[in-house]
């Protein structure tokens, strides 16, 4: 495999599924034609047994081989929710780091992602469907819990000179009522959310 192959591979893996779209975008759109250029190079690698495809969705869902979830997953378009945030933030600035749904343990918070992204810590909840109100500040509460205990401190992320509690960013097209002493934003995407820091530093 070249080095872009290991990449596409390397993202397949990161964030379990992709579309044949979202690889094009992320891969090949510094090309002329990236939708041709992508068919070919995915066509080889399904060949060659690194990855695998879901051919009855239109464009084409990928996997790595062997896949790290079922191709009917109910979990495939949270997933690719994920993906379109991670373009976003790559789009404007490629993040230093970006695990998808890491764990921290029971009783903590369980992020859909967690990145270090332009100079800044991040946990995002990238919210599909409506939550309860109670549901939500559960959430929130869980992630004071990991803020009680300290743990974030010794992450390897952290500067050497100061210590740093994440931002928390929820994505959803609701805004919930939050009462927590954390840094929490509600937007409807990260341009949502980099528009209204933007808002708020200019007012």
């Amino acid at each position: 495999m070249n080095k872009r192959d290991t990449a596409i591979l390397s993202d397949l893996q990161r964030h379990r599924v992709m579309s044949r779209d979202d690889i094009a975008s992320l891969h090949f759109n510094n090309l002329k034609d990236p939708i041709k250029a992508c068919n070919n190079v995915l066509k080889r690698m399904r060949r060659d047994g690194y990855i695998d495809a879901k051919l009855d969705h239109q464009p084409y869902l990928y996997f790595p081989y062997p896949s790290l979830i079922k191709k009917d997953s109910q979990k495939i378009p949270h997933f690719l929710a994920i993906v379109d945030f991670y373009k976003q933030a790559t789009h404007l600035r490629k993040p230093k780091q970006f695990i998808v749904e890491p764990k921290y343990g029971k009783g903590y918070m369980e992020p859909d992602v967690f990145m270090v992204w332009n100079g800044s810590p991040f946990f995002v909840e990238i919210q599909r469907t409506f939550y309860s109100e109670k549901v939500m500040n559960e959430k929130i509460s869980r992630y004071e819990a990991y803020y009680r205990s300290g743990l974030w401190k010794d992450e390897t992320w952290q500067p050497l000179d100061k210590k740093v509690f994440p931002f928390i960013i929820i994505i959803s097209d609701t805004r919930y009522s939050i009462d927590s002493n954390l840094k929490v934003f509600q937007a409807q995407s990260l341009n949502d959310f980099i528009s209204s820091i933007g808002d708020r530093k200019s007012g």
